[in-house]
């Protein structure tokens, strides 16, 4: 299963998103999209490689696990 995707590469900064299995509000997220009722997709945007902080590579290893199906 998907778990992060890139979107978009260009000399703005990195558009991805990010599969959790609930909505996690944040001001990062430019969008969330509820798929199904455990499955919001969580859309992004990096400007700098500082970005890519602590939070964000939480976010990205809580999607992994959902992309690897640990909770089933």
């Amino acid at each position: 299963m998907i778990f992060a995707a890139v979107n978009r590469l260009n000399d703005r900064g990195l558009r991805a998103h990010i599969v959790l299995t609930h909505r996690l509000e944040h001001p990062r997220f430019n969008r969330i999209e509820m798929m199904t009722p455990k499955c919001y997709v969580h859309h992004f945007t990096l400007q700098s490689i500082q970005d890519c902080d602590a939070e964000v590579q939480s976010w990205l290893c809580e999607a992994y696990k959902v992309g690897s199906q640990e909770d089933l």
